[in-house]
Order: C-alpha cells, then structure tokens, then sequence
C-alpha cells in the first residue's frame, strides 16, 4: 500500500512533465505566458524578492512555473562553492498551484504580467524553456548581479522573440548602481546584512547599471516591465500588473544600528586609551582583539578579490582599513616600526574620507567609527613606543 502510495504522488507531479513534452511547441490559440514576481521574504537571501516565468493553455490543461531560482543546500561543498562563486542554480518546473500555495505559505506577495507576445513567441519562449530543462542545460553558475532568477527571466523573454528586441538599452544620470539596489532592500531590518555586503562587495558595485542590468532585481524589472515597448511597434510588453497575491507576513522588527554600535564602541576604546595614557599602561589585550578581529576581515576581503569568481567583490578599497598590516601590529604592538603605522595611518584616514564623499568606492558609515577605533589604538603604540 505504502508503494502504491508513493507511485501515485510520482504520477502526480510527472503530470505536467509529460504533458509539456508531448506537446512541445504546439499550444494552443488561448495559450498566454507571463512574468511573475515575488515579494520580499523574511530571509536576507529572499529580500529582493523573486522571478518566474508562468506558461498556462487551459485548452491543454497546461499551467506551468518555470523558476530558475532553484539550488540545494545539500550539495556537497554547498557554501565553499558559495563563497567562491562557484555555486550552481537551477532551472525547476511545478504547477502553478504548487507555486502559488508556497509563497502563501510564507506571506508573501505575488504579481503577474501577461506577456504581449505572438502565439509564434510564445511557442518559442515555451520550447526555450523546456529545452533548458534537460539535465543538460537546467544548471547554471549563479551570479547574483549578473545571472540570477530575473535576468534568467528577462532574457528568455528576449531570446523568444521574432526579428525584434525589448526596446533599447540606456545608462540615464538618473539611473543607480548595483549597491543602491541593494540600500533599497536593505533598509531597517537588514542593516547589519548591508554592513556585511558593503564589506564583501567591491568597486564595481558601484557603477551606474544600464536598465537592463539592473533588472536583476525582481521588483525593478516589474516595474521596468510596465514601461517597456516592443522596438518595431512601440506597444506595452507585458499587460499592467495584477496582484495574484497580497502580503500578508508580518514585517520584521527593526534592526539595531551598527554604525551607532561601533560609535559606541568608538567611545568605550577612547576612554580606554586616554586611561591608558594617563596610568602608563599598556592593554596588550585591547590590541589583540580590535587587531585581531580587523586581521580576520581582511582575509575575507583578499579572499573574495583575488581567489573568487564573483565580479562584484574586486577591486575592493575596504583593504584600506581591513589590511593585513594588522596581524603585524597584533603581534609587535608597541615594537611596531612608525613608518608602517604611518602608512596604515593615511590607509585608514582615506578609508574615512570615502565613507564621506563615496569615491571610487562607497563604504559603509559604520567603517567611520571602526577606522576611528583602529587609528586610537595605532597612536597608542606610538605614544608608548616613544616612551620606551
């Protein structure tokens, strides 16, 4: 009974398999596909919301979700290959009941954009997608500015069109970088994620993006979409949005402040040091923490410039205050030569100037009071080896 049970459920999800294969690129008249878009989940990783492409022919009884956002964590190496962009993504298929009862589960909103295509496109975008399917093709390495579930999305849209694009592409004044996206979905309760990604992304992360490159953010895309025109007739794309379904989470509580955080450690490792001055002595361990711990980031920092694969983490100038110099500092302290601390002294001093005035990179507030921490602990090596 228990096997019978178990083929039974395997049928059912075969079911939309079999019949997308069997009929392949001959929908019907009354066939549509269209662009769904998820909202913000309460994980970081699903704050930017999600994409997918639906293909539905209620003639054949067809109504399939195609999502490109799909990655197991049980793959061996999961989060080595994570780290060194070099994690695999996949292309799945389910209904779209079973597409839509999941995101109902988690709260979370759901739009649809019916897309203004030819029954011709249509069957391309359909044969597009199920060839992509194949064990073969389904896998893809993940990039998450530059080939993610929406820029999957967008570009199949494209690729199925007949002889015509989506419009033209433009870099406008107005037009923001791949870290204001990110500032976009980050605000309130994920301000300690942002400190984390400003520390790991780089300089290219701050280049103005085209609108097709910042379409690898699901909501920017549905918007993008609404607007978009056909390049030979200048007709919609897509149809407006519609809301398939409404938010019904609750949203997550305010995140404290690490800028405010580190100013208030800032505050505690002054008084420290103006007590160490005033006593003459000399907290060894103050510096063995703050230095060690400054060490630590700056191997992430190497690490994720020079041994990854992903494009946004280099050239990064958050090496100007995470330095290796550090673990020298930690380990001579006092004994420090000054012509290295006065180099590490203008690297932190430039660090600060580009938390003001974000150029060739923007770095986190936060970096502010650490780089203010850090220079506080390198004049006391100074101040005490003078006395010796």
């Amino acid at each position: 009974m228990k096997k019978l049970t178990l083929i039974l459920i395997a049928l059912l999800f075969l079911a939309p398999t079999m019949r997308a294969q069997k009929y392949e690129a001959h929908l019907s008249d009354s066939a549509f596909a269209s662009v769904l878009t998820c909202g913000p989940g309460e994980e970081f990783y699903t704050s930017f919301g999600h994409s997918a492409i639906r293909i539905c022919d209620s003639t054949l009884k067809l109504d399939l979700v195609y999502n490109y956002g799909t990655f197991d964590f049980g793959m061996p190496h999961f989060y080595w290959s994570f780290a060194c962009g070099r994690l695999h993504y996949c292309l799945s298929r389910t209904t779209y009941d079973n597409f839509l009862f999941e995101y109902a589960y988690e709260g979370r909103a759901v739009w649809e954009q019916k897309l203004r295509i030819s029954n011709q496109e249509l069957n391309n975008l359909f044969v597009l997608l199920e060839n992509n399917n194949l064990p073969a093709y389904r896998y893809y390495w993940y990039d998450f500015f530059r080939d993610n579930c929406a820029t999957r999305v967008r570009d199949m849209v494209a690729n199925c069109l007949d002889h015509r694009k989506l419009g033209v592409e433009t870099v406008a004044d107005t037009n923001m970088s791949y870290r204001d996206m990110v500032y976009k979905s980050t605000e309130g309760n994920l301000l300690w994620w942002r400190l984390g990604v400003d520390i790991a992304l780089g300089q290219r992360c701050d280049i103005r993006c085209s609108n097709y490159e910042y379409m690898f953010h699901p909501i920017e895309m549905m918007q993008l979409l609404d607007t978009m025109q056909m390049s030979d007739t200048h007709q919609p794309l897509v149809e407006k949005a519609q809301v398939v379904l409404t938010e019904t989470r609750e949203p997550a509580p305010q995140s404290f402040s690490p800028t405010l955080l580190f100013w208030l450690v800032y505050v505690v490792v002054l008084l420290l040091t103006l007590l160490e001055w005033k006593k003459s002595w000399k907290m060894g361990w103050l510096d063995a923490v703050v230095y060690g711990i400054t060490f630590v980031v700056s191997v992430l920092v190497i690490f994720l410039w020079f041994f990854t694969e992903h494009y946004c983490t280099k050239p990064n100038f958050n090496i100007l205050w995470a330095s290796p110099l550090f673990i020298y500092f930690a380990i001579a302290q006092q004994k420090s030569s000054k012509w290295v601390i006065c180099l590490q002294l203008l690297m932190l001093f430039a660090a600060m100037v580009m938390t003001i005035g974000p150029l060739p990179q923007r770095l986190n507030m936060a970096i502010l009071p650490i780089a203010l921490i850090l220079v506080c602990r390198l004049l006391s090596d100074i101040k005490f080896r003078n006395n010796n």
